[in-house]
């Protein structure tokens, strides 16, 4: 009986993930819309149409074989495996083109597309040599990926089968108590802020495809560029600031913007992660200035612009850049290189496009930290309950956000330390291995020149690991996984108990 009940719940779980590869080929069909303004690249619209029709194909092949009635309750731990086996189906189908066309074999396919996906930016392609199409498949992979595959299945999933997946991909700012609802909320912000950020990147200078492709990646917090050198080609400050906003608006939770865009000024003000975040960049603008200056640039101006940029790139995971940084390998800045690790790491708000600790972790261990020396003076009796504002929600600092907090920590730096010891195994730097791992478990997008098309495949896997990690924010990982092997386990030690015939005769 109970065997029978978990085979049926898997039919649920890999039912909806059939469903999702159905609506799955209208993203790989957006791409093909181009070709009209640029017909010269209907050939390489045939690799996408391809890719169409093999996520179509398993799709169905899922959905109606398994036949899941849409809206069929799953909980949050049902919700972890879909989300696992999403993100890595959505990988896969994502790489094909690349591969149908020749531009990337398997490895750096997979890893090209989980670096779109996680929202990452370190890439392997030569942008000056690939057709525009995959370029803008390369931005719509970070836009799609910031929002999440939680977010895309909504559209797929109907009633209160989204609630279990909604969390289990790690959200929190629910902001309304309807998930669906909250969805399209955190869609129309999404969407206008893209739109805004197009129009405003084409007003500082870009053409109207290069202002496409920034806004998506900028305010997904991806960091891919339709240029070699990044934003740095432009050689324009207003450029330049406009991504800086894309960028801290795509670092910023959701749940706050919704609070902005109420006009709740007055709990937007308790908000403690811009703050942070603000105070962060604010202290490490002149920290890179004194680490560069002299060395890279010769005036304050051009010091202080050029420190700003990169600064709020590391911190909010995007990954654009205004400097070369294997130049900064190269002349030994290690100072410089250690102070971007360390942004990278701390990263960008909770239910924001951006990876990394998070600001609303940092902030809450800063409070818990502020909390233990005040009790210090205060009678043994006394009972301090801390305050935390998510958005307009008002929490308290309790014993699971402290766990949470030990253990995505501890998760994440012993990942990190495995990652910087494989990179530095191939001979690099110290700084330059921790630098490039933390940009890949971070999902930033900053490179010393490490990734590159003839890096070493464990470098490549090592790194798409990373990526796949940060993202996903290992617990969602680890309960998925942890769920089907204790499924798995539970279904054996059954069909182990039940009674076996031999000649007639029963046995036990």
């Amino acid at each position: 009986m109970y065997v029978l009940s978990l085979k049926k719940r898997y039919q649920i779980v890999f039912g909806y993930i059939g469903n999702l590869f159905i609506y799955f080929p209208v993203l790989l069909m957006i791409p093909v819309l181009f070709c009209f303004w640029y017909p010269e690249e209907w050939g390489d619209s045939l690799y996408f149409i391809a890719s169409a029709l093999v996520s179509l194909a398993f799709g169905f092949a899922f959905k109606y074989w398994l036949k899941v009635k849409p809206g069929t309750p799953i909980s949050v731990q049902e919700g972890a495996i879909i989300v696992v086996f999403a993100w890595v189906f959505g990988i896969v189908f994502s790489a094909l083109p690349f591969i149908f066309a020749g531009i990337l074999n398997f490895s750096q396919a997979i890893f090209e597309s989980t670096s779109g996906w996680t929202t990452t930016g370190l890439t392997l392609v030569d942008v000056t040599k690939i057709p525009k199409i995959f370029l803008v498949w390369r931005s719509l992979m970070q836009f799609f990926g910031g929002a999440g595959f939680a977010i895309i299945m909504m559209s797929a999933i109907v009633g209160p089968g989204g609630f279990g997946l909604y969390h289990a991909e790690g959200r929190v700012d629910n902001l309304v108590p309807n998930v669906k609802s909250s969805v399209r909320r955190i869609l129309v912000i999404y969407f206008s802020y893209a739109i805004i950020g197009v129009i405003a990147l084409k007003a500082a200078g870009m053409g109207w495809f290069d202002a496409f492709n920034h806004s998506l990646t900028g305010l997904a917090t991806g960091g891919f560029s339709t240029r070699a050198g990044s934003i740095g080609e432009f050689n324009s400050v207003t450029i330049e600031t406009v991504t800086i906003a894309l960028m801290f608006f795509g670092a910023t939770g959701f749940g706050i913007h919704y609070t902005l865009w109420k006009g709740n000024f007055r709990a937007l003000a308790k908000n403690g992660e811009p703050k942070l975040m603000g105070i962060t960049v604010l202290l490490f603008v002149p920290l890179l200035m004194a680490s560069t200056f002299g060395y890279l640039f010769s005036h304050a101006s051009e010091s202080f612009r050029h420190a700003a940029f990169q600064a709020v790139s590391a911190l909010t995971g995007t990954g654009f850049s205004t400097v070369d940084f294997t130049f900064w390998s190269q002349k030994g800045l290690y100072a410089g290189l250690y102070l971007l690790t360390l942004l990278m790491i701390f990263g960008g708000d909770m239910d924001s496009t951006s990876g990394g600790l998070k600001q609303y972790r940092l902030y809450a261990l800063i409070k818990l930290i502020g909390v233990e020396i005040k009790e210090f003076f205060l009678p043994r009796s006394a009972v301090v309950r801390t305050e935390i504002w998510k958005g307009e929600s008002k929490r308290y600092i309790d014993s699971n956000l402290v766990k949470e907090i030990l253990v995505i920590f501890s998760l994440y730096f012993l990942t990190f330390g495995v990652g910087t010891a494989v990179i530095s195994f191939y001979g690099y730097s110290l700084a330059d291995s921790a630098f490039e791992y933390a940009s890949a478990l971070s999902t930033v997008g900053l490179s010393v020149g490490i990734t590159r098309p003839d890096a070493p495949s464990g470098i490549i896997w090592t790194e798409t690991v990373g990526m796949f990690l940060g993202r996903l924010e290992f617990l969602v990982i680890v309960y998925g996984i942890t769920k089907m092997i204790k499924d798995a386990k539970l279904a054996f030690k059954v069909e182990d108990k039940k009674p076996r015939k031999f000649g007639g005769n029963e046995n036990t």
